[in-house]
């Protein structure tokens, strides 16, 4: 859910967690952990049989429709390269043509290969080869999907209440009435090494956790599932949230010869310069603060932490997102050459605009993270603001630290979160009775995403300069398969990844003009999980479902 659980982590936890630096993780290609099973020493990396998949069946009323849906929890096996992927059946065993190279004496020296799992949704009594199907998945980079599954668009969620912290267990699930169900066949998918889904063979960390090897493992799996459940001829949907969307925006440009009809694109980052969490050590590149500024805004707006308190929200915005572009972008180019007055001058609107203290502003030479707004704009009060959904607060860990210590928003959450996936896996879906669900990859030994990434015809891995930036990926996509649309949608009190960053992105993409009218925008006064507030749940599914409707004849 989350992007950087490396920013919230990288991201975006949800799940994006509220920070999960890879810098402190655990270094790839880790000597297998050695266990014993009745007594005899296994080795962790040979693979366990395959579970078998099961199906169950329910009904979900959405409107005014009773739908009546099977729901098949399986996994589906794809290899690390496109060679070996191909010598693989459907149930993930070699095809009778296909060899292991002849060093690959033990499990784990075989071509590393990924179990993914995954839940489908299917209305029944439909006629499934034209039927749209839309492929759900979180972020992290290393977040199990449980957040989209649990809390958006599948047929049954977990109830907590917006902005505020729940009581322990037991926890409420309800059926859906914003399930999708009413418009496309869904698909949740945990990415390799999280939920249920498992990694093994050579070097299997290598093989799978890393901006364009996990695309890659995506666009095989959705190749796979296409071919397994006869959905060839299907419109097709992505939906990603948080480092969701870069994925989304790689595996759209992976996915050769298969049109999309439609991605959207839930709490977007796709260059990372433009993330607030460490812009100081990107010195230079400022736009970053001037993109986060508006969320600041709509946070000390929601706090009535400002000297003066708008009327209402989204005309402030469009001010001040005014502002950021213009004065304050400027002020921040000219560095060390922006004069005493014209910086104390920008000091006090920034003031007027998030609440923080002049004197702060200017000692932090107009330049203020995410993690130290989240941290000062409630200090008086002893409160940190939370960062995937800035309407949360709770108490300081430490009154003296410079930045935010942990997510209220993400404590708030994640255990009903967790608690709702495992008990609807093993009880109403029947799988994983004797597994373990992961929400993340993060506490995995050898625990590390490598961030490059090659766009389509640029420079080899390694070689290119700059930040990662995938919005080469999206362009791509959208020039070579013009019908194609995009829907943006985000919280007005993410941090996690500013709505204006989002914005930006879009109006920067390298396409024609035209394509433009090919990008739609949604946004809400929520935060990074949208669906977390009910009411905004309802619309998101309507303006969602309104998009494929609208999308679905490829046209």
């Amino acid at each position: 859910m989350r992007a950087f659980k490396m920013m919230g982590a990288l991201a975006l936890m949800p799940v994006l967690a509220a920070s999960i630096p890879v810098a402190g993780a655990q270094q790839p290609n880790a000597k297998p952990e050695k266990v014993e099973v009745e007594g005899k020493p296994v080795n962790a990396a040979t693979p366990g049989p395959t579970p078998a998949d099961s199906i169950t069946e329910n009904t979900v009323t959405v409107g005014s429709e009773k739908i009546a849906y099977k729901a098949i929890a399986g996994t589906i096996t794809v290899g690390s390269t496109d060679a070996y992927d191909s010598q693989l059946g459907l149930d993930g065993k070699l095809l009778p043509d296909g060899t292991n190279p002849p060093d690959a004496t033990k499990p784990e020296d075989a071509p590393a290969t990924a179990r993914i799992f995954y839940t489908a949704y299917f209305k029944k009594d439909a006629a499934p080869g034209t039927r749209p199907v839309m492929f759900f998945y979180n972020g992290g980079p290393g977040s199990a999907t449980m957040w989209l599954h649990m809390g958006s668009f599948g047929p049954r969620r977990v109830v907590t209440p917006d902005t505020e912290h729940k009581t322990a267990a037991p926890y409420t699930m309800v059926d859906n009435q914003y399930s999708l169900l009413d418009v496309t066949d869904v698909v949740f998918i945990d990415a390799p090494g999280t939920g249920f889904s498992r990694i093994m063979g050579k070097d299997k960390e290598k093989a799978f956790w890393g901006t364009d090897p996990d695309a890659h493992a995506f666009e095989r799996f959705i190749r796979r599932f296409l071919t397994k459940y006869d959905r060839w001829n299907s419109p097709k949907y992505l939906f990603g949230e948080s480092y969701g969307t870069p994925r989304s925006a790689v595996l759209s440009a992976a996915l050769q010869n298969v049109d999309l009809n439609g991605i959207v694109l839930l709490s977007a980052i796709l260059s990372f310069d433009n993330s607030p969490d460490l812009p100081r050590w990107n010195p230079g590149v400022d736009q970053a603060y001037a993109l986060a500024l508006p969320t600041y805004a709509a946070t000390a707006f929601y706090h009535h932490k400002l000297p003066t308190q708008p009327a209402a929200l989204e005309p402030f915005l469009s001010e001040v997102e005014s502002f950021a572009l213009g004065e304050y972008e400027a002020a921040l180019l000219q560095g060390s050459q922006l004069s005493p007055a014209q910086k104390q001058a920008v000091a006090e609107k920034l003031h007027n605009y998030t609440g923080l203290p002049v004197d702060y502003l200017l000692k932090s030479d107009l330049r203020v993270t995410g993690g130290a707004f989240t941290k000062n704009l409630q200090d008086s009060d002893g409160m940190t603001t939370g960062r995937l959904d800035t309407r949360f607060k709770g108490p300081d860990l430490d009154r003296l630290s410079e930045e935010a210590e942990y997510d209220p928003q993400s404590n708030a959450i994640s255990s009903a979160y967790t608690t709702a996936i495992n008990q609807y896996m093993r009880t109403e879906l029947k799988f994983g009775r004797d597994m373990t669900y992961k929400p993340g990859a993060y506490t995995e030994p050898g625990f590390s995403w490598d961030l490059r990434h090659q766009a389509p015809g640029g420079p080899p891995v390694g070689q290119g300069e700059g930040g990662t930036n995938v919005m080469p990926d999206l362009a791509y996509t959208m020039k070579t398969n013009p019908n194609m649309h995009v829907m943006l949608a985000g919280g007005y009190f993410d941090l996690a990844t500013p709505f204006f960053e989002g914005i930006y992105e879009m109006h920067h993409l390298q396409i024609p003009a035209k394509l433009q009218s090919n990008i739609s925008y949604k946004y809400y006064q929520s935060g990074h999980m949208v669906y977390v507030n009910e009411n905004v749940l309802k619309q998101f599914h309507d303006d969602v479902a309104s998009f494929v409707r609208s999308t679905e004849s490829g046209k």
